[in-house]
């Protein structure tokens, strides 16, 4: 009975953090949105900064050491796969989190929503069951929607790595003739 009550405990404490976190990630969620669609219209108008900066840092690297040349630029392209990665990861977070919130969310009111149902209580049962539904909703509805911008995003990534390579390439080739 103890186990009970102290895991009872433990779920009605997480129910508050639960929905500040899902309500967090939501906000998160609407702001890489807009900053999705803005970076979506910039590349429509063929405008592609992080490609542009790493072609002009390949560009000025160029020493006219072929040795020092491959090493300078070696790194810029590092620092560019890096940099892709490290973008994509607070969407690969949101896809995972949001989901998961959304599933604490239901589970955590759905106990005290079973609770009522048993005392007869059908205004607990339901106003219960509404939250416990919207979180699922929700959490669902953030993880699609980062789903989708990662998927963009990684293939607009792949495609600026591509360009660097091919662009470091290039630059190496005409050094070294």
């Amino acid at each position: 009975m103890w186990a009970k009550d102290a895991l009872g405990a433990i779920s009605d404490l997480l129910f508050l953090p639960v929905v500040v976190g899902l309500l967090g990630v939501v906000c998160w969620t609407v702001i890489a949105l807009g900053l999705f669609a803005r970076s979506f219209i910039g590349r429509w108008r063929s405008q592609r900064p992080a490609r542009d900066r790493y072609r002009t840092a390949i560009d000025r690297a160029l020493t006219g050491d072929p040795h020092e040349d491959e090493l300078a630029i070696e790194e810029i392209v590092a620092r560019a796969e890096s940099d892709a990665a490290r973008s994509l990861n607070a969407v690969r977070f949101a896809i995972r989190v949001g989901p998961s919130l959304g599933l604490m969310g239901t589970l955590i009111p759905m106990a005290t929503a079973l609770s009522g149902l048993a005392r007869g209580d059908l205004q607990v049962l339901a106003s219960n069951m509404v939250i416990a539904f919207s979180s699922t909703v929700v959490g669902l509805g953030v993880g699609v929607v980062a789903y989708l911008i990662a998927m963009v995003r990684e293939g607009w990534a792949r495609a600026d790595l591509d360009a660097v390579r091919f662009h470091a390439e290039r630059a190496l080739r005409r050094e070294e003739a």
